[in-house]
């Protein structure tokens, strides 16, 4: 598997449901110092995050156009686009994903993740 599957495949992770209610994860892909600049324009801490979860389900999400950038060792750059998907199939709130992830102890965290609003992906779902 390369790196850029990898963290594909950890994003996917963190848009399903299961992983976005389990705090023990979490705490696993989350950096300590880890940052997000929402689709709102609000900034929230891993902290907040973790404080914040819920048992409710969280709407489905459709990501396409992965690129993977290392900026430096240890260190890759993730962009996407993204909209969330709601029960009939519909997407909306379509944005610009970026996050930046850091190799550490032979594990991925992210460290830094933002959301942009944007016009529509594709409109295929996955």
């Amino acid at each position: 598997m390369t790196v850029a599957d990898e963290l594909e495949a950890l994003e996917r992770e963190l848009h399903r449901s299961v992983r976005r209610r389990s705090r023990e994860r979490l705490l696993v892909l989350l950096h300590p110092d880890f940052r997000e600049i929402g689709y709102s324009g609000r900034e929230h801490s891993r902290d907040a995050i973790l404080a914040n979860l819920s048992d409710g389900e969280p709407p489905g999400v459709h990501a396409e156009g992965f690129r993977c950038r290392r900026i430096a060792p240890g260190t890759v750059l993730v962009t996407y686009r993204s909209a969330r998907v709601s029960a009939d199939g519909h997407l909306s709130r379509h944005a610009l994903r970026s996050s930046v992830w850091l190799r550490e102890a032979g594990h991925w965290r992210m460290i830094f993740h933002q959301g942009t609003p944007t016009g529509q992906t594709s409109g295929h779902t996955t």
